[in-house]
């Protein structure tokens, strides 16, 4: 079986944003890393002021990508992609990163705050229901203490208007923010990380999705050993039917489908 296509590691000069190597997976740009890898990166980001972002990507991302390539092309200039199924562990591992391991949104946003008290760095949260918001703050100033967080916002449920967003950004910016959390869910928040990338003077944006819901205490995560087992799908769908059955028919049988046929070298996807 082929190797899946490979982009080289970009950056570190302060020209451009260091990048971990990346694995194609449907032409969506994984990065072959680890958790440690993961918050190591982004902490080079903060230290050396290099703006980035970071998308938490599993096979639902996968997929959207391949219905929409503006999408596909979004993850792929992404500081990150983080293996956040572990479907994609296990093909990053296949194509012989035996290092990798899932990097888990809500797994992700605990790390990184566990190092951010030391670290000085500060943190936004802007997504999710203010009720949300709030509990989400609460859990985490309480798990985490000496943890800055210096400013949420939750967002209309509507388009923003121009003069609303560029009032979050300037809001954004003066909170001094190292980085920014987002959850949104996908794909609105990678698209929301990619528009608002260069207008943003905090170093690092990273989308997270349900991470503020689950730490908030709103929503119960699978357990540990669903989670390494690779039916965490299935507990989700479990807990939220209507939302998720859909997603989960359609993706999952076309993913697998797409990946056999390019294990196979049947269909190349290059990294866009």
């Amino acid at each position: 079986m082929p190797e899946f296509a490979q982009n080289p590691v970009t950056g570190g000069d302060g020209a451009a944003p260091f990048r971990p190597p990346r694995v194609s997976v449907l032409g969506v740009g994984v990065s072959a890393i680890g958790m440690d890898d993961a918050v190591h990166t982004i902490g080079r980001w903060i230290a050396e002021r290099s703006r980035s972002y970071v998308c938490v990507t599993g096979v639902h991302g996968v997929m959207e990508s391949q219905r929409d390539p503006a999408l596909c092309r979004i993850h792929n200039r992404a500081g990150m992609v983080t293996p956040d199924g572990m479907p994609l562990v296990w093909l990053l591992k296949h194509a012989g990163h035996r290092h990798a391991d899932r990097v888990y949104g809500p797994d992700l946003m605990e790390a990184v705050f566990a190092r951010s008290a030391a670290q000085g760095w500060t943190h936004y949260l802007y997504g999710s229901s203010e009720e949300a918001l709030a509990r989400l703050e609460a859990n985490l100033t309480r798990r985490f203490p000496g943890a800055r967080i210096v400013g949420r916002f939750s967002p209309p449920f509507r388009p923003l208007t121009a003069e609303e967003d560029a009032g979050i950004v300037a809001r954004i910016d003066a909170s001094g923010a190292d980085i920014v959390w987002v959850g949104l869910s996908t794909p609105k928040q990678e698209r929301w990380m990619a528009a608002h990338r260069d207008r943003l003077a905090a170093p690092v944006l990273i989308g997270v999705g349900a991470a503020f819901d689950f730490h908030a205490g709103l929503k119960k995560q699978a357990p540990r050993f669903v989670q390494r087992s690779g039916f965490e799908w299935l507990f989700r769908m479990a807990t939220e039917p209507r939302r998720l059955w859909k997603r989960y028919a359609t993706n999952n049988p076309q993913f697998v489908v797409r990946i056999l046929a390019q294990l196979a070298g049947l269909r190349r996807y290059p990294l866009s």
